[in-house]
């Protein structure tokens, strides 16, 4: 799957366990933004909420996914 740089990093932190509100903190957007974000990567990844996006995300890219939860 290919996501632009900024929905790479939304998805990198839904997957390390942050809130919307923390996303939007964290990367100096909206929370509105964050939400937009997280649709977009929902529709383009298939999946059915942002948990199994992340899942899917890290699926792909496992060796990032492995070195976030550390």
């Amino acid at each position: 799957m290919k996501l632009t740089p900024k929905e790479t990093d939304v998805i990198t932190l839904v997957a390390a366990g942050y809130s919307d509100k923390e996303i939007g903190v964290h990367l100096k957007i909206s929370y509105g933004t964050v939400r937009d974000y997280v649709d977009k990567i929902i529709l383009k990844t298939r999946a059915r909420n942002r948990t199994h996006a992340a899942m899917l995300y890290g699926r792909e890219h496992l060796e990032w996914f492995l070195s976030i939860q550390q």
